[in-house]
């Protein structure tokens, strides 16, 4: 993948993207779990509860599988929303002039 970002992005922004995509890494767990990369509403439909609910089916399997839950929020909005299901901020992944990232884990249960 690192050869296909090297070309997808402008050579002086090789730095910036290649220290966030370490950053990544970084905190992403070395044990097995389940990685939640997406989990998103419309914004027209935000504050109902579908992203809570999208979210408390992915972790049913989770807590089948006896396995913790990884994701990062993006927001402070998402960042609650992933407290509420018991998820705990590991770090901040920010390089350059980067949004903010947070790393967010769940144990097992």
């Amino acid at each position: 993948m690192g050869a296909l970002v090297a070309e997808a992005v402008p050579a002086a922004e090789h730095d910036e993207v290649f220290g966030f995509m370490g950053q990544m890494d970084e905190f992403h767990p070395k044990e097995p779990h389940w990685y939640l990369p997406l989990i998103g509403v419309d914004v027209t439909k935000q504050g109902r509860g579908f992203g809570g609910a999208l979210l408390a089916h992915a972790l049913e399997r989770c807590d089948r599988d006896g396995l913790p839950a990884y994701l990062e929020a993006t927001s402070a909005r998402s960042k609650a929303l992933y407290q509420r299901h018991g998820f705990q901020e590991v770090g901040v992944i920010q390089e350059g002039n980067s949004p903010e990232l947070y790393p967010m884990l769940r144990p097992a249960r």
